[in-house]
């Protein structure tokens, strides 16, 4: 094999290295994101981000103090959701829910990790098998 050719392969070898670990390096942890316990929240559907890498709802709950608390709730892709039937009208805004999931680790972020959801309107349900 020539010199150059060496070259190239390397370079090839290398390139890809970098950007095939640029891509897994992005993605986090759950684990080191959200916390073991369990909460469950009640409120109005915002917004429901039907996207990739992971679909979200973020659902306005009731302060103490009388203020709106903005929470996101992380679900799964829209890939993974679409196989389950889910698409993205599936949840509207002004529609209640009630999430239970992983809270953040960091509790200031109001965000948590979807272990199951209901629209008690009409008893639409989704439960995670995570």
């Amino acid at each position: 094999m020539s010199r150059w050719a060496k070259f190239g392969l390397r370079a090839l070898v290398i390139g890809a290295a970098l950007v095939c670990g640029r891509h897994a390096w992005a993605h986090h942890s759950f684990a080191g994101t959200y916390s073991s316990e369990t909460v469950t929240i009640q409120g109005t559907v915002a917004e429901f981000l039907y996207r990739n890498p992971h679909s979200a709802v973020l659902v306005e709950t009731p302060g103490k103090k009388g203020q709106t608390i903005t929470w996101a709730a992380e679900w799964v892709t829209a890939g993974q959701l679409s196989r389950q039937g889910i698409e993205k009208d599936t949840l509207q805004p002004g529609d209640r829910v009630i999430i239970s999931g992983n809270p953040s680790r960091n509790s200031a972020d109001h965000r948590l990790r979807v272990g199951d959801i209901t629209r008690p309107s009409d008893g639409w349900k989704w439960k995670g098998s995570y």
